[in-house]
């Protein structure tokens, strides 16, 4: 795959690369968020009651979980035109 980024990201993403993982991901984590800085005011806020509401979907009994096994098979079926 070729990315098209200045001489300047290329020179900082292989200084990052030699990074250990934790410092990779955390970073990472940092650029997106100054990606979302400000783009959906609120959204924090409406995925945390989300999260919310799902948590207690799970603890009343109204929804029922699958083994990743099972939802993994189920996602590929989907993906894969069911073959």
């Amino acid at each position: 795959m070729r990315w098209n980024m200045t001489q300047t990201a290329s020179a900082i993403l292989e200084t990052l690369l030699q990074l250990p993982t934790a410092d990779r991901g955390e970073l990472a984590a940092r650029l997106l968020e100054s990606l979302d800085a400000g783009n959906d005011e609120g959204a924090e806020s409406e995925w945390a009651e989300e999260i919310q509401t799902r948590v207690e979907d799970v603890r009343s009994g109204k929804v029922k979980t699958i083994p990743w096994s099972t939802a993994r098979e189920q996602i590929l079926d989907d993906t894969d035109g069911g073959s």
